[in-house]
């Protein structure tokens, strides 16, 4: 029986759980040898398809296998890893759906800074990176650095954008390249990690700006993650300068807020001047 979720109006779904942040651990003790493991290509998404679409999870393990139990096409906005309790379990989650062809993840900057570190191409090891890797298996570090390598930067359908960090216009005229593991630049950088400032917040996140947002073309929504905007619990719903708008589904899965999802009915379309968005809340 599929368990029963708090509805806190009519187009989201929230855990009710306030996931607790820890920080342990360290480095794997072995060294990262790749071994040829059978990958499955992430799927297309269904058109016309029933989607469900996932903040940001951070480890939070037991949320995101709620928000995973449907009949939805599930597409994880990126940020699996670091902070909560189980980053391996929330891995083994996503990666169940890719094999069963029932979802698939935006690149993130955590996984993606997690391949790094497992490929050994970054020294910079913070301790929450530190907790995810002790929680790895050598199978489990070889998957992931697979599935990064063709995990979609970002991803389109009709009027519906799908990106972890922020919106770049190349995004509406180019399928995303393969991250591959050096420096990302351009629309790249900005899928996985926003429009920084430059300056550092008094918590110690970088600052990020949002007016990327306002070079939404109308009629393009776009969903993310990564920024915790909400001041409710609910995803943040921005409308730009150019009409379009910004969802984002970051609420602090594993860093002691919850998880968020929301179902969206995809329809087969395509961005035509200033029609209405193929993807709205329900």
């Amino acid at each position: 029986m599929k368990p029963v979720l708090p509805r806190f109006r009519d187009d989201l779904r929230l855990t009710d759980r306030v996931a607790s942040c820890w920080i342990i651990g360290a480095l794997c003790p072995y060294p990262y040898k790749p071994m040829p493991l059978p990958t499955i290509p992430p799927p297309d998404i269904p058109g016309p398809a029933l989607v469900r679409v996932v903040g940001d999870v951070h480890g939070d393990a037991t949320a995101f296998r709620y928000a995973a139990a449907t009949d939805r096409f599930v597409i994880q906005l990126g940020d699996l890893v670091d902070n909560g309790p189980s980053s391996a379990g929330a891995l083994r989650i996503m990666f169940d759906l890719i094999d069963q062809r029932r979802g698939l993840f935006i690149l993130g900057n955590h996984e993606f800074k997690l391949a790094r570190a497992i490929a050994g191409q970054t020294k910079r090891i913070d301790p929450a990176l530190a907790a995810t890797l002790g929680q790895l298996d050598e199978p489990l570090r070889d998957r992931i650095v697979r599935e990064v390598a063709h995990a979609p930067l970002w991803l389109r359908h009709g009027n519906a954008l799908f990106v972890h960090g922020g919106f770049h216009a190349t995004m509406l005229e180019q399928p995303p390249p393969g991250a591959g593991l050096e420096r990302p630049h351009g629309a790249a950088a900005r899928a996985l990690y926003g429009e920084p400032t430059g300056r550092i917040q008094s918590d110690g996140y970088p600052e990020r700006s949002l007016a990327w947002v306002d070079r939404i073309p109308a009629g393009i929504t776009v969903y993310c993650g990564h920024d915790r905007r909400s001041n409710d619990g609910r995803p943040y719903r921005r409308t730009g300068q150019a009409g379009g708008v910004a969802v984002f589904l970051d609420t602090g899965a594993g860093k002691g807020g919850h998880l968020s999802w929301i179902d969206l009915d995809l329809l087969e379309s395509k961005f035509v001047g200033n029609k209405t968005p193929a993807a709205n809340l329900k």
